[in-house]
């Protein structure tokens, strides 16, 4: 991975995002592509969109959302103890003893997620996992000091800590999706230094709000109005112990981008797709997705009269975690597979299934 595509992806990491409070990362997407598109767009929405060749056709979209799950302020006890909610999917039991940050108007707070320790409670109550009202987050302020600071509804994060692995791997919170936004911007990249070789309109999307009902995807896909689109998302990786490949596919971290193939995806999508990661020798793997994904393909594929999608993934291990794994191996596998797949999109491609 090159240097500055490094730092980008770094700041995408550490960038604050919760769903419905994306603009910090945000301000990240557009000061990178910024440098090689033709034109950024900001809609009401807060979706990012970086547009390479706007006058030609067919027109393709790359969609990559931004959002993290996350937490919000739902109350704040008269101890200066902060009850919260969560936005968008939880275990609940990695959530209890996490550190986490309260983005706030005044600026970021540290805090860490409690509740009574564990000798005093019950026999029945230590088998039990809590639910998130009956936990709270301790930042160390005094009740007249938190409520100066603390508004109901501020948004919530995992620490956005970054650490480096071994074998090429990463950890981190919110790889999903922020790889995947890496994934689209860097695509455009590659295509924005070849862009005499491109015959079609690229907008390269960084959507909002995908973990609570792929809302970006919806009004951004109303926007753009693609004839092909291709979600990059992250994908569950199966090379730990207790998964089951009879039930999910055989997916390993550094083994290359993930293509998939069922009702969600445009035949002639696909196998375009095989056929620029054969020819440019990119590694991947095939995944079944038997139904609509919980992607932003899913909604993009029913926009307006339909749209061709495609669905490219990270393999991704321990998801909706503190600690996402992904390989930065898979990340430039994926980039450069769109950017391949992208410029064998052209006026004479029929993808009429």
């Amino acid at each position: 991975m090159r240097d500055g595509s490094r730092a980008f992806l770094n700041a995408l990491l550490g960038a604050p995002s919760v769903s419905g409070f994306e603009q910090p990362v945000q301000a990240v997407v557009r000061e990178y592509a910024g440098a090689f598109a033709e034109r950024i767009e900001t809609d009401l929405h807060g979706n990012v969109t970086a547009v390479l060749h706007g006058d030609l056709t067919p027109r393709v979209q790359f969609a990559g959302h931004c959002d993290q799950i996350g937490f919000m302020v739902q109350h704040i006890e008269d101890s200066g103890l902060l009850r919260f909610s969560g936005v968008g999917g939880h275990d609940n039991q990695i959530v209890l003893g996490q550190s986490v940050v309260v983005y706030t108007k005044d600026g970021p707070i540290p805090g860490v997620v409690a509740r009574k320790p564990t000798h005093l409670l019950s026999a029945d109550d230590r088998k039990k996992i809590p639910e998130l009202y009956q936990m709270w987050i301790d930042t160390g302020y005094g009740a007249e000091d938190v409520k100066a600071k603390v508004r109901i509804g501020d948004p919530i994060s995992w620490r956005l800590d970054i650490i480096e692995l071994g074998g090429g791997l990463l950890a981190a919170p919110a790889m999903d999706d922020k790889v995947g936004v890496y994934v689209c911007m860097e695509a455009l990249r590659l295509l924005a230094e070849d862009a005499g070789n491109v015959r079609c309109g690229v907008y390269s999307v960084s959507t909002v709000q995908e973990e609570i009902g792929l809302r970006g995807a919806i009004t951004s896909a109303y926007n753009v109005n693609p004839t092909v689109a291709v979600a990059a998302d992250v994908t569950w990786a199966t090379d730990h112990p207790d998964m089951n490949a009879a039930q999910t596919g055989e997916i390993k971290c550094g083994s290359g981008a993930v293509i998939t193939r069922g009702p969600n995806i445009n035949p002639v999508v696909f196998d375009l797709m095989v056929a620029a990661a054969e020819a440019e020798g990119i590694p991947y793997q095939i995944q079944a997705a038997p139904r609509g994904t919980g992607t932003d393909a899913n909604a993009i594929q029913l926009s307006r009269g339909g749209v061709a999608t495609g669905l490219i993934s990270i393999p991704n291990r321990y998801m909706h975690s503190p600690v996402e794994v992904v390989s930065l191996e898979d990340l430039d596998c994926c980039a450069r597979l769109l950017a391949a797949f992208t410029k064998r999109v052209t006026p004479e491609v029929d993808f009429t299934p």
